[in-house]
């Protein structure tokens, strides 16, 4: 089956892009004590995603997207187009964090190709959106101007405070905009906010969160007037549950 030729291709040939991928899992998986357990299966995940390049056409080919591939000519080959490969196949270029896409399913699959094709719909879906400048009404940008809309709206005092000692509070949780709060909440509870985002078909739940987060955490917030005293009020979410303040935040409004 396919899963089968993407990890034969894996043990057939190295890329640079290897090096990366590695690199992060061991940054980001291996040091935090509630993935560093799914180390192997996600070097198996994740080098496999590098060389799937069912993922291209998708993603390259939204309109809406910004995202543009590399292309390589073949080592001692003549610049042809016969001899030229998008780098790396699935035409996606690993950062630092992206792992994190794939951790939490860690927890849901024994079987690693199972695992796998569960990631990669994921991403097809949604993730790349959040790593990729786009006028989509669910990419990136449309997020963080979502949250600050929401924010400025609904915790006004908040908005100025953050204005008054000229912070912006984007900067603060981009991070958990960018990763969908993965490696930030507990494995359960970044589980119950995915599931939302894929019952109700959006990512505009992440924004929603993240602000429910600042309005919880605003008292703590109103004290403080440094970037690092706001960043130290808002690094532990551990204690966080996501379905309660959700429900408060939804039943405020």
């Amino acid at each position: 089956e396919y899963y089968e030729e993407l990890k034969n291709m894996v043990l057939q040939y190295d890329i640079v892009i290897d090096k990366l991928i590695i690199m992060d899992v061991q940054l980001t998986a291996r040091n935090d004590d509630q993935y560093f357990v799914f180390e192997d299966v996600l070097y198996k995940t994740m080098l496999c995603f590098s060389r799937d390049s069912e993922i291209l056409a998708p993603v390259t080919t939204d309109r809406s997207a910004g995202s543009q591939v590399i292309h390589a000519v073949l080592q001692g080959k003549p610049a042809t187009l016969e001899n030229t490969l998008v780098f790396p196949p699935s035409g996606v270029i690993p950062f630092h964090g992206f792992t994190m896409y794939a951790t939490p399913f860690c927890y849901l699959y024994d079987d690693p190709c199972a695992m796998y094709y569960t990631f990669r719909a994921f991403y097809l879906r949604y993730w790349f959106r959040l790593h990729t400048v786009s006028s989509h009404e669910q990419g990136i940008v449309a997020l963080c101007l979502l949250f600050e809309r929401l924010l400025q709206c609904h915790e006004p005092q908040l908005w100025a405070h953050f204005k008054n000692i000229h912070i912006q509070p984007i900067k603060i949780i981009f991070k958990w905009l960018m990763r969908g709060f993965s490696g930030h909440l507990p494995p359960e509870q970044l589980l119950y906010l995915w599931d939302l985002i894929l019952g109700y078909d959006s990512l505009e739940i992440i924004p929603l969160l993240a602000v429910t987060i600042l309005s919880f955490r605003k008292e703590n917030l109103l004290q403080v007037n440094t970037q690092q005293n706001v960043e130290a009020v808002l690094a532990d979410l551990s204690s966080l549950k996501v379905m309660p303040l959700l429900q408060l935040a939804l039943l405020k409004e």
